[in-house]
């Protein structure tokens, strides 16, 4: 895959993914199967074969041919051309077909007890059958095909296949995890994705991207501090639009009984009340209780508003001058 600058922590994640190396030989054939896997396959090479590697990223190539020295101690050969686009295309070969069929034959896509069969589609149980063997696989994995997103914009990790056979192998590892991957087809590739932040914050702590796990989980922690903040931002904004609607509503009642009626010809209590909350309009209904000549609470304040609510009402619909 050709990283591009909106994938910055992407490059991130595969430059520490690149750096790290298992610190045993059955871990880095793991981790090498998973590259040979996506990006490998047999080209002629006269009368015999050779196995070639290819890919776009400078890091796959780097890594890649650093494993194969260091679990098989042979020679490669890499050359790099253009791909268009101001894209580069790294190719590693193995010429020599005994080399080659060893490469293949240990990371379990050449298959020797069925009839010299060769599975690039599948990944070999053997292979992986330990946990850090797995672990190695996914970061060989994610260096040949895997992206992320900058966690400050959304949350989204995925593998982009060729193969559905190999989409589906690939899942079940990640999932074997304790994650939840999905799958989907988008054009010709296969893609398993992780989408929320706490699930692709453990698949790096099983890739061992430690770094690039400790970034994003921070971005996360500010995140959700964020998100929190404006939950409570707008819950209070609401209350006080709730609030500042009831006191509108109360003055309009209370200014359309004076201009009827008269407040005067209220009952004492409530025509002390309407006076009140005129001269105080700001006043929550607490503030406003403890103005009356005989303090009242909030429930007692909110008991008499609606009395004189329900006398505006009454006014209104011309049934009376209320009481």
């Amino acid at each position: 895959m050709t990283e591009t600058t909106n994938l910055s922590f992407s490059y991130k994640v595969k430059e520490e993914l690149s750096a790290h190396f298992g610190n045993a030989r059955h871990c880095q054939i793991a981790e090498l199967s998973a590259i040979v896997n996506i990006c490998g396959g047999i080209a002629s090479f006269g009368k015999t074969f050779c196995l070639k590697i290819q890919t776009e990223n400078f890091l796959v190539a780097k890594k890649c041919f650093t494993l194969l020295q260091n679990t098989f101690n042979i020679r490669v050969d890499i050359s790099v051309r253009s791909g268009g686009k101001r894209r580069r295309i790294y190719l590693l070969l193995i010429r020599n077909a005994f080399d080659a069929a060893r490469v293949l034959m240990a990371t379990g896509i050449l298959h020797k007890d069925r009839e010299q069969t060769v599975t690039f589609d599948r990944i070999y149980p053997p292979v992986t059958a330990a946990v850090c063997c797995r672990r190695a696989y996914l970061r060989g994995a994610f260096l040949a095909s895997g992206s992320v997103n900058n966690p400050e914009k959304n949350y989204h990790l995925e593998f982009v296949v060729n193969s559905l056979l190999l989409a589906a192998d690939l899942q079940e590892m990640v999932n074997s995890f304790g994650l939840e991957a999905k799958t989907v087809t988008r054009k010709d590739h296969e893609v398993i994705y992780l989408k929320e932040g706490e699930q692709i914050v453990d698949l790096l702590n099983v890739m061992e991207a430690h770094l690039a796990l400790m970034e994003l989980e921070n971005v996360r922690i500010v995140k959700e501090m964020r998100n929190d903040i404006n939950r409570k931002v707008n819950c209070e904004t609401a209350n006080l639009n709730k609030v500042v609607g009831a006191a509108v509503k109360q003055l309009e009642d209370i200014m359309f009984i004076q201009s009827t009626m008269g407040l005067q010809k209220l009952p004492p209590q409530l025509a002390e009340l309407a006076e009140a909350r005129l001269q105080y309009p700001e006043k929550s209904l607490k503030e406003l209780g403890s103005c009356l000549s005989e303090p009242l609470g909030k429930s007692g304040v909110n008991h008499r508003l609606r009395k004189i609510s329900a006398i505006a009402e009454t006014l209104r619909e011309g049934k009376g001058e209320g009481k």
